[in-house]
């Protein structure tokens, strides 16, 4: 991903704010042999520098990562197409907002491991309960963990982006968030947002 200076994170920060409310992406590994990569939609849970998610035993990334446990999560949202005859060049461009997550992934087999990651990723994402007891030996889950394999992917590195025009004119930027408030598309909402935040927040003397 093509990160130009004035469109990327101003901070670690940033990008955790941003990705705080976001558990949702896709996981894309190497492929085998020469073969395309794998790329996984899911959800997932982070916790600092660390990544949890499991997936099914038959799901195909788990060849890739074995074979290079090298792999990349990637985020992205609000976005928009934003049209030629909206800014002053005439040429169209895109608004979005995307993270990538370069990380070591670590495959867990144990009963134990499956299920500690599977009764934090709960917590996460079902606080409300409603799911029992998640344990190794009991509960009404415990005979489905063989079904499936556990992921802890440790960060490495982070490429941050926040493609919102930037390094154009404050009165230019204004004015096109103006057009996506009117036009109200799916996306037109959240690109919006994160442009006038990034407005706001730019240093004077940028």
């Amino acid at each position: 991903m093509l990160v130009h200076p004035w469109d990327a994170a101003r901070d670690a920060a940033e990008w955790r704010a941003w990705l705080a409310p976001r558990d949702f992406g896709q996981l894309a590994a190497n492929g085998v042999d020469g073969t395309p990569p794998v790329v996984v939609p899911t959800h997932f849970l982070l916790d600092g520098d660390e990544v949890l998610l499991h997936l099914a035993r038959p799901n195909p990334i788990w060849a890739a990562l074995e074979a290079n446990p090298l792999a990349v999560l990637t985020v992205h949202d609000d976005y928009a197409y934003i049209p030629g005859h909206w800014r002053p060049t005439g040429v169209p461009t895109s608004y979005y907002a995307s993270v990538q997550l370069s990380c070591r992934a670590e495959v867990v087999d144990d009963r134990e491991g499956k299920a500690e990651i599977l009764r934090r990723q709960l917590a996460h994402h079902q606080p409300e309960g409603g799911y029992g007891l998640m344990a190794a030996d009991e509960g009404p889950y415990h005979k489905r963990l063989s079904a499936l394999r556990g992921l802890r992917l440790t960060v490495l590195d982070v490429r941050a982006k926040f493609k919102y025009d930037d390094h154009n004119p404050a009165e230019e930027r204004e004015r096109i968030a103006g057009r996506l408030a009117e036009r109200g598309l799916p996306g037109d909402a959240g690109a919006r947002a994160q442009q006038l935040r990034r407005l706001k927040e730019q240093p004077a003397d940028t």
